[in-house]
């Protein structure tokens, strides 16, 4: 045992004189210089090159690294096999991640590339105003030499916009809403936002199947729509007018298109702006990606239809005096101090500054658009008009899957035939409808029974004050056929009131002339 030490502790001191003379023979510069040579030599015969992405360049984070952890992500959660889980501030979901010196493969144009997760400890740090972290990080890229143009030139971009697209995905959508009086929070920005948490969806919408299916397609192409709207040289915006009765879901559409695209949702509040200038910077203080909502616009401000207010002047007036272009908007002194013109909004939604952002969708309600002035109505600014109708049987058959959860299968066909036969005379407001089936919403039979009563009841009502009218109608056409018979029939001599005043004026002339 003795001697197994000894032989031991004489190769200790062996490799101990070997290194020290290697040290002497072979200084850290050169083993250092050798170590540079053997990688230029091994890098000109390989097929392959290498590109780094660290987490910190210098003092800043590097936004590229970010970008290729959340693109990766969505890789790695069906491909890795050990992960890392991470959640965002802000963030609804959870993303997956590479683990420490994990690999995944890639691909892109039939290209394929791998991704390094590098993870190394960090030399003692001298004194620094921004402590770094302990593990340096980073991605290391490797391609084929031959493909390293396309990767360059394509593949890196396609990553960062895809890491935008997740990042938007998983971030919790907003609601924003303009400051009271045009103030400014305390970051300097004139909206003040909350979580939009609204669950409409296209699916939840009672509305006709083939309208819905038509709007979706519509916001996907506009979505989609970018090298479409800079080859047509248009700007990246789209507007949608919803108009209708009170209650038939127009609030429920703005969210369900919000929830489709992932954009937020800013609600302009008008009567809180005082002048045009002001609405322009909140237009420039929106973000891409969202719908800009001005509700019940016929309501907001008096922006109403010009060929209806100056009927009885358009033969004095025209389109640059500047009432026609305001519209009939009341002075600084009335309304609060609203000086907001017709001109103005019209340039907010079509103007030059209208193209200060990108993807934006602007939204209008109204309950009545025969008020709206016809320049507010015309494309490029109001594209699509969404006529939002009372509850027809698809769209009571929805109703009925959401609160319910009937399919036609499981109501009995009498019962359908009945619903089928009365539920357009109704005229009943998909709010309606659904009062009714939440209120019995425990007992679905009740619900189904208390539904078609309260249709019929509906149906009996506007089918009795639509004879109603027909028959006031009628009377009325009749009472002005008797007017103009008896009118007809009077003796000339009826209308001496107005012979008599020539008369006097006769006498009059005849007594000067003498």
């Amino acid at each position: 045992m003795k001697e197994y030490w000894t032989s031991l502790a004489s190769l200790l001191g062996v490799l101990a004189f070997c290194q020290s003379l290697l040290q002497v023979i072979f200084p850290p510069e050169l083993r250092f210089a050798c170590l540079k040579v053997s990688n230029r030599v091994f890098n000109l015969f390989s097929s392959y090159c290498y590109f780094d992405i660290t987490e910190i360049d210098g003092v800043n984070t590097n936004e590229l690294y970010n970008a290729v952890q959340l693109y990766l992500s969505s890789s790695v959660s069906t491909n890795g096999s050990r992960l890392s889980l991470t959640r965002a501030l802000n963030s609804s979901a959870i993303t997956f991640g590479l683990s420490n010196n994990d690999c995944i493969v890639d691909a892109f144009n039939g290209v394929s590339v791998v991704w390094e997760h590098v993870v190394t400890q960090r030399q003692a740090q001298t004194f620094s105003w921004r402590p770094l972290p302990e593990e340096k990080r980073g991605f290391t890229l490797r391609i084929r030499k031959r493909d390293k143009s396309l990767i360059l030139d394509s593949y890196l971009d396609y990553v960062m916009e895809k890491a935008n697209e997740i990042r938007r995905k998983n971030q919790d959508r907003l609601l924003y809403t303009n400051s009271r009086g045009g103030s400014l929070d305390s970051r300097g920005h004139p909206w003040e936002s909350v979580p939009f948490k609204h669950p409409s969806t296209f699916d939840t919408l009672a509305m006709d199947p083939v309208k819905k299916r038509e709007i979706m397609e519509d916001l996907k192409d506009f979505a989609n729509g970018q090298s479409f709207y800079q080859k047509t040289g248009r700007a990246w915006k789209r507007g949608y007018l919803l108009y209708g009765p009170p209650g038939t879901g127009k609030s429920s559409m703005i969210a369900a298109m919000a929830n489709y695209l992932s954009y937020d949702i800013y609600d302009l509040e008008l009567t809180e702006v005082h002048n045009n200038s002001e609405l322009r910077k909140l237009l420039m203080k929106t973000s891409s990606k969202s719908i800009i909502v001005i509700e019940d616009i016929d309501c907001s401000i008096n922006l109403t239809n010009r060929k209806k207010n100056n009927n009885s002047n358009t033969s004095t007036r025209n389109y640059y005096d500047p009432e026609m272009r305001c519209g009939s908007v009341p002075g600084p002194g009335e309304d609060g101090g609203n000086s907001i013109t017709l001109s103005g909004l019209l340039n907010f939604t079509d103007g030059l500054w209208s193209c200060c952002g990108s993807e934006r969708i602007f939204v209008f309600t109204t309950n009545h658009i025969e008020k709206l002035d016809s320049a507010l109505l015309r494309c490029g600014r109001m594209d699509m008009h969404i006529f939002m109708s009372y509850c027809s049987y698809p769209a009571l058959m929805i109703l009925m899957k959401n609160y319910l959860g009937y399919d036609e299968s499981d109501l009995d066909a009498d019962v359908l035939k009945q619903l089928a036969e009365v539920v357009d005379k109704a005229e009943m407001t998909p709010a309606d409808i659904s009062e009714v089936l939440i209120k019995n919403r425990r007992c679905n039979p009740k619900a189904v029974s208390e539904l078609l009563e309260a249709l019929k009841t509906r149906a009996n009502r506007n089918l009795l004050q639509n004879g109603i009218l027909r028959e006031k109608n009628s009377e009325d056409i009749m009472e002005d056929e008797e007017q103009e018979k008896r009118a007809l029939e009077s003796p000339p001599n009826e209308g001496s009131e107005f012979e008599e005043p020539c008369k006097k004026q006769e006498d009059e002339d005849e007594e000067k002339m003498k």
